[in-house]
């Protein structure tokens, strides 16, 4: 029976987890507000590993201000995942702002306004059949 998921896989879905629960529960910098981890990719030698975040901002609360908070926590955070996970070696780890949550909500703007258009358009050619 083949592996479902490679180990590479496994290793950052755990990673994902275990991140989320620190960033929820360990760090406390009010720059960060609420956090979600939305994605981790884990090198193949999975000695680093990319992890992609977005935010809920309030406030005069920026995803970047958000982003340099994780950054300067990026330490204290990778020895708490070190206690958290037994792995040889502990990723180094790199965040990133996830655009792909953003993007979305513009493409589904765009295809409504397209869909309303269109429906508009129909509704001015039935008007001027009759």
């Amino acid at each position: 029976m083949a592996k479902e998921f490679s180990r590479t896989q496994r290793v950052s879905n755990q990673l994902q987890k275990e991140i989320a629960l620190i960033l929820q529960r360990e760090i406390k910098d009010p720059r960060i507000g609420m956090v979600t981890v939305s994605g981790v990719e884990v090198s193949r030698d999975m000695a680093y590993a990319k992890v992609y975040v977005t935010f809920l901002t309030m406030g005069e609360q920026t995803p970047e201000g958000g982003l340099e908070a994780l950054h300067e926590a990026t330490g204290y955070i990778r020895s708490l995942l070190g206690k958290a996970i037994r792995l040889r070696v502990t990723p180094e780890i790199t965040f990133f702002f996830d655009q792909s949550l953003t993007e979305g909500m513009r493409i589904s703007n765009l295809v409504s306004q397209a869909v309303k258009s269109d429906e508009e358009r129909r509704v001015d050619e039935d008007g001027e059949q009759e």
